[in-house]
């Protein structure tokens, strides 16, 4: 997979296969958001493998407007109408999402159903050595994603209305039996070490203490760093969201520490004291301590459960190659990692017991 930032950063013209109607999109925001007055350009974001996203310029401001992809699709996924929801609530929390503007749910307008929201300025960094950067800016990039995911996780969902935005128990359960339904529907190759897991995981589910709003996919690249290098400035990319344990996420992002270093967010490897990037163990302090947790549990299950479900993902990306479907050129890529991902999450399982 490349690992050119350019290949994923800022935007391109419209690809042919993901354009729509411009002048329906124009008209809709005339009568649905406020203060919209065109002419309206329409470019496409380079970065994402799922709901195609696109940046709405016109002379007085800009916009961001993420739509379900055309074509067949998988059941309950690209439900950007739970991501439009989901980030409409939180930022009346001052949690650092961007604010909405408007949800179609009227197919017919552009082709799909889309919501639009405000483009928040900043900086995505894909490279998880953060090259460019003072070791002390480093520090900060981390602390605050750290930050931000502990500030996610004591939101309460029940008073800003979200009280019914998923089951909120046996999480993991649900979730394995999620993806192994998304890895079984789009099965191309029997890949052996995704049998292995598919017969593991439901067997030894750890117990759910606690119960919070899910990101479902906190990384590096999901997050805008504020042009002052010293805030998250938005979380982007909810279309995984829900109710569930917050260790999901948690964990998610510890992944990291423990990938190798390939140029994209892996550190295993680096010297992290020099460049000023905080060990597993300081991150895993920081949110504890902010989350108000005594320690968090082996992490080598939660490991090989967010490498499974990468296969889960990643595998559906195969299906939409194959359906023709799917949002970027590197989806090929991406789907041809499904079998290493699948080994690295039975190695995991193995340091966990299986």
């Amino acid at each position: 997979m490349s690992t050119d930032p350019a290949v994923f950063t800022g935007v391109k013209p419209v690809e042919d296969r993901h354009r729509f109607d411009e002048v329906a999109l124009d008209r809709w925001m005339r009568v649905n958001i406020e203060g919209y007055a065109g002419p309206l350009r329409v470019m496409q974001f380079k970065g994402g493998q799922s709901n195609p996203t696109y940046r709405l310029e016109t002379p007085g401001s800009a916009y961001v407007l993420r739509r379900k992809p055309f074509g067949p699709l998988l059941p309950s996924a690209h439900a950007v109408d739970r991501e439009y929801r989901l980030i409409t609530a939180l930022h009346t929390t001052g949690f650092p999402v961007p604010r909405t503007y408007g949800l179609c749910e009227d197919a017919e307008v552009i082709g799909a159903i889309f919501y639009v929201m405000e483009a928040v300025e900043g900086v995505i960094h894909w490279n998880g050595a953060l090259p460019g950067l003072e070791p002390q800016a480093r520090r900060r990039v981390y602390e605050a994603m750290v930050e931000t995911l502990a500030h996610l996780h004591n939101v309460d969902h029940q008073a800003i209305g979200l009280g019914d935005y998923g089951r909120p128990g046996n999480y993991f359960a649900r979730q394995v039996e999620r993806w192994t339904k998304q890895y079984r529907a789009s099965e191309t190759d029997r890949i052996e070490a995704a049998e292995k897991l598919i017969a593991w995981l439901p067997k030894t589910v750890p117990d759910q203490s606690r119960i919070s709003i899910v990101h479902g996919d906190y990384r590096l690249d999901n997050i805008v760093i504020a042009p002052e290098g010293e805030r998250v400035a938005a979380v982007l990319d909810w279309e995984l969201s829900t109710l569930g344990d917050p260790l999901a996420d948690f964990s998610y992002l510890l992944m990291q520490w423990v990938m190798p270093a390939d140029g994209r967010s892996g550190l295993a490897g680096l010297d992290l004291a020099a460049l000023g990037i905080p060990s597993l163990e300081d991150a895993t302090t920081l949110y504890c301590r902010l989350t108000g947790r005594k320690g968090v549990p082996d992490l080598n299950w939660y490991f090989a459960y967010n490498l499974f479900r990468l296969v889960g993902i990643l595998q559906g990306i195969a299906g939409r190659v194959r359906d023709g479907t799917a949002a970027s050129a590197q989806a090929a890529e991406m789907a041809a990692r499904t079998p290493r991902l699948a080994e690295a999450a039975w190695d995991f399982a193995q340091r966990a017991g299986a």
